[in-house]
C-alpha cells in the first residue's frame, strides 16, 4: 500500500468511526419540550406565590435581608404590588388571612404549622396552595423548614390537614 493509499484509507476509517460515534450516542428525538417563562426581576429576596393566567407562578419581591416566614404571609395577605399587577398576577388569597402565630416548625424541620386570623376551611384551593407553596419557600430560605415541608393551616374555624406544595 502506498502513502497514499494508507492516508486514504485512515481518513476513510476516521470518518466512518466518527460517524458510528454520533449516530449512536443514545439520545433519542423527541419533541418540544415547553416550560414557564423565564422568570425576571430580582434574583434575591422574597418569593411570593401569586396567580398568573390561572396558573401558580413565583414572584420575588427584593427585599435587603432575609424575610421570616410570618413576614410573607403578610405580604401575600395583601395582594401584587401595582407592577405585578401590570404584569396580570392576582392573587386569591384574602386579606384577612393574616397570621395570627409564629410558624412552628417540627424537630426535624419537615413539618410546618401556621394560625392564620382569618377562616381556613372556605380558602379556594388556589389560595391553599399559594400560603402554603410561599410559607415553605420563606422558611426554607429562612433556614427553618426543609424545602417540600409538610404544611398545616389553622384558623378560627378549624385545621386543614397537612399540605404541600403542588409545583413540587
Amino acid at each position: 500500500m502506498t502513502g497514499r493509499n494508507a492516508a486514504r484509507a485512515l481518513l476513510a476509517g476516521v470518518l466512518v468511526l466518527v460517524a458510528a460515534l454520533a449516530a449512536g450516542c443514545g439520545v433519542q428525538p423527541s419533541g418540544v419540550i415547553t416550560g414557564s417563562p423565564a422568570r425576571g426581576g430580582p434574583s434575591e429576596g422574597v418569593g411570593l406565590y401569586l396567580i398568573r393566567n390561572g396558573t401558580l407562578t413565583l414572584v420575588v419581591r427584593s427585599a435587603t435581608e432575609g424575610v421570616p416566614p410570618v413576614e410573607a404571609l403578610r405580604l401575600l395577605a395583601a395582594g401584587p404590588d401595582v407592577h405585578e399587577q401590570g404584569e396580570g398576577f392576582t392573587s386569591e388569597v384574602p386579606a384577612d388571612a393574616l397570621p395570627a402565630s409564629e410558624v412552628a416548625v417540627s424537630a426535624d424541620r419537615s413539618r410546618l404549622s401556621v394560625t392564620l386570623s382569618g377562616a381556613v376551611t372556605t380558602l379556594s384551593a388556589a389560595a391553599v396552595d399559594q400560603i402554603v407553596c410561599t410559607l415553605d419557600s420563606a422558611a426554607a430560605a429562612a433556614g427553618r423548614g426543609q424545602r417540600f415541608a409538610a404544611v398545616t393551616l389553622s384558623g378560627p374555624d378549624g385545621d386543614l390537614k397537612p399540605q404541600f406544595c403542588p409545583l413540587y
